[in-house]
């Protein structure tokens, strides 16, 4: 499984349950990234964000039969981050993507907002 298509899976997870302002950003070209893909969404309220991270995991299972290596965050709902080793997902609530900044820390990567 290519991670462009592990990348899709976990849009549209994502658009399931209509995360808001999901960018992905490409960065295979960047010097010492940690994968090749990082997608990053964001959700009204902690049961939004909560029924999008399950979304992901489904949609992920069901077409590439992959679970995350890793995660964080599921507790506390503010940030959560599943880890797919080449693809690194992030589910923010506003205030902690507007605090975090991602797409501004990896500013060199290729961004591209996902149309609704």
């Amino acid at each position: 499984m290519s991670s462009q298509d592990l990348c899709k899976f976990v849009v549209e997870g994502m658009q399931e349950k209509k995360a808001l302002d999901i960018v992905t950003m490409d960065l295979r070209d960047v010097e010492h990234a940690i994968s090749d893909y990082f997608v990053i969404c964001t959700g009204h309220s902690d049961t939004q964000i909560d029924a999008i991270c399950h979304s992901i995991e489904e949609a992920v299972q069901l077409n590439a039969n992959i679970h995350p290596w890793h995660h964080e965050g599921k507790q506390n709902k503010e940030w959560i981050l599943l880890d797919y080793i080449d693809v690194v997902v992030h589910i923010f609530r506003k205030d902690r993507r507007d605090y975090y900044a991602i797409e501004e820390l990896w500013a060199d990567a290729q961004s591209t907002l996902v149309e609704n």
